[in-house]
């Protein structure tokens, strides 16, 4: 947790220098707050650096699919020329809606790899199979795409008026 802890402070420091008016001097602490609440339910005092990290790209202002190529360069293993991802990537993705109460049961994340997975005959697939399936929207990562929708449409302002 300490070592989470000041990697979020300097990365929220450099964010504050980098955009001041935009970054609450109290960011650390609030995301230090909800990986905690995402990744240690049982209170173990121990949150996983790689399950900070996918929490960090989810949350960050990129685009959807930089952040999708973001995870698979996270959890690819080199094979040779190429570059794989396993199924037990998935997991960490899954934690981050259950904060909220929107997590899908151990099924959806089965049926959810065994659609990624489908008609691959290895252990392992490659980048452009993951982002295919990404494209398709699968249930266990719904709140991905929405949640990009949601902030990339905050600024959107119209000439519009109501009655």
């Amino acid at each position: 947790m300490q070592q989470i802890s000041r990697m979020l402070m300097k990365l929220f420091q450099r964010a504050r220098l980098e955009k001041p008016d935009q970054v609450d001097p109290r960011a650390a602490e609030f995301m230090l707050t909800l990986l905690v609440a995402m990744y240690d339910r049982s209170g173990t005092g121990y949150v996983k650096t790689r399950s900070a990290a996918v929490a960090l790209i989810s949350f960050s202002g990129d685009t959807l699919l930089a952040k999708c190529r973001a995870f698979f360069q996270f959890y690819a293993i080199p094979d040779g020329k190429v570059t794989l991802i396993t199924r037990s990537a998935l997991t960490d993705l899954n934690q981050i809606p259950a904060i909220a109460g929107e997590g899908c049961t151990l099924s959806c994340v089965e049926i959810a790899i065994h659609d990624c997975f489908n008609g691959v005959l290895n252990a392992a697939i490659v980048e452009e199979k993951f982002l295919s399936w990404l494209r398709s929207e699968p249930a266990v990562l719904l709140w991905l795409p929405t949640c990009y929708r949601l902030s990339a449409t905050e600024m959107v302002s119209h000439q519009a008026t109501c009655r």
